[in-house]
């Protein structure tokens, strides 16, 4: 999910947005309410200001259409990304338009709701009011946070400057010059220990996303571009995934996680499971396994491990007195509102939120639609906050290896091959943002023609010199 964003707005000192001009006589906004004095509702509509346009926050936004609130939405990017498919444009078979969506368009029949490209930077609980990137302020009644989360190095945020991330469009698009650019590099190179480091990809991190894009770079070395060069062999491309776990995609059962690393296996994935990261540079990953460090040569390491909350949060945090756990999340009440401010709910990704057996709920689109669905609910019936404690439908987990192989797992059903991949494509195809039938069937044929050997947006933008060597120069 995308998290809060810049752009314009009126300059400090102008009249907040969500605030309108009061009748001559009467306090203006200048003349502030007491701190602990309600918003009066007499005279002007409810305002909701929502953070965040990823699936948590659109579709919040999406659900108080067609009723008398004034609903706000504040993203620093222009677009909804459907992060679900993000690898494929990495890998080129889906072109940057058909995952994202602008936030405007996704809202055109919601006429009474706003879209502002900003950055919200700072909050005032008391006067409930939301300051953005530029000093212009946004007062509310309810305020519905659904920042999201970024990549997160565990301590190690100097491998953000030597490894490629896959979060935003930027990340996508500067991977995909990366990988055909690599190929395009060991084309041209003399020293075949040069020429290995360029052809060996390293992707680390064995959840869904990790596998889809491992899987995806196997087919693209094996089968897409095996036939396009002179001087090297495409097929010769090493892919290596690596997780520090027991076992790649832990959130399904060990029966479906056994079937994931075989199938990665058949398409040619090196697969390395208990393999700890210690390190990252230009030139390779070290890596630690039972004990023993190896060193994996590579021009390529991509960084699929692990994302945290988006700094937002700690700001929401600090505004109500509250802390966040270990990993960034802030914790939130069963009916999702923030302890002791009925007036602001906090969904998704950000957020920690223990379901009825304990375990917290999973940092799914489909819980934060969910959580959307439920607090738009609440505020529609004019509740101050919502009253009914959430309840998640688990529609289950699915993840894509790639070429009709796949996994899903639906409370308690296990599918797996081509059963569980058809199932995926339907899934994806009606979440799609902006999915209209024809934009459905557009992204549809462009991957199917992917998959037959004609992919339509493999392509480097700009030249080979253009390239950055290392991600820190893009």
């Amino acid at each position: 999910m995308s998290d809060p964003a810049s752009g314009s707005g009126p300059a400090p000192g102008d009249l907040a947005w969500g605030s309108k001009p009061a009748p001559a006589g009467e306090p203006t906004s200048g003349s502030e309410p007491a701190p602990d004095s309600a918003p009066s509702h007499d005279s002007r509509r409810r305002r909701v200001v929502i953070v965040g346009g990823g699936f948590g926050g659109l579709t919040a936004a999406q659900h108080l259409r067609g009723t008398e609130l004034e609903v706000t939405l504040v993203d620093r990017a222009h677009h909804h990304l459907f992060q679900p498919l993000l690898y494929q444009v990495a890998c080129g078979g889906l072109a940057v338009g058909e995952i994202a969506a602008p936030i405007r368009g996704a809202l055109r029949h919601s006429s009474n709701a706003t879209v502002l490209m900003a950055e919200a930077t700072a909050l005032d609980v008391e006067r409930r009011r939301l300051t953005l990137d530029r000093g212009a302020q946004l007062d509310y009644d309810n305020l519905i946070v659904a920042c999201g989360a970024q990549s997160a190095y565990f301590g190690n945020e100097q491998w953000r400057e030597v490894s490629y991330g896959l979060k935003t469009l930027q990340d996508v698009v500067a991977l995909r010059d990366r990988i055909y650019s690599a190929f395009e590099e060991a084309e041209r190179c003399e020293d075949p220990t040069e020429r290995a480091r360029w052809l060996r990809f390293v992707v680390i991190g064995g959840g869904p996303t990790g596998v889809e894009l491992a899987g995806e770079l196997a087919i693209i070395a094996g089968h897409t571009m095996r036939h396009q060069f002179t001087r090297i062999r495409a097929s010769e491309a090493q892919v290596i995934l690596l997780d520090a776990g027991d076992r790649v995609t832990p959130s399904f059962s060990e029966r479906l996680s056994r079937k994931v690393a075989a199938q990665l296996r058949s398409l040619g994935v090196h697969v390395h499971e208990q393999a700890r990261v210690t390190a990252i540079d230009e030139l390779g990953v070290d890596i630690e396994i039972a004990g023993a460090s190896q060193r994996i040569d590579s021009r390529t390491a991509i960084w699929a491990a692990g994302v945290r909350p988006v700094p937002f949060t700690d700001t929401l945090a600090h505004a109500i007195g509250a802390s966040t756990d270990r990993t960034g999340h802030i914790e939130i009440d069963p009916d999702l509102k923030l302890p002791g401010h009925p007036e602001i709910y906090a969904i998704g990704d950000m957020t920690r939120l223990a379901g009825p057996k304990g375990t917290p709920y999973p940092g799914l689109a489909t819980v934060a639609m969910q959580q959307a669905r439920h607090v738009a609910h609440a505020i529609r019936q004019g509740a101050p906050g919502a009253s009914a404690p959430f309840r998640y439908l688990d529609k289950g987990t699915i993840a894509v290896v790639g070429r009709g192989k796949a996994v899903c797992e639906i409370r308690g059903l296990q599918l797996s091959g081509r059963p569980a991949f058809f199932t995926y494509l339907t899934v994806h195809m009606y979440y799609l943002t902006g999915g209209s039938p024809g934009r459905r069937l557009k992204v549809l044929l462009d991957w199917i023609s992917s998959r037959i050997g004609d992919p339509q947006n493999q392509v480097i933008e700009g030249e080979l010199e253009s390239i950055p060597r290392r991600p820190a120069d893009s």
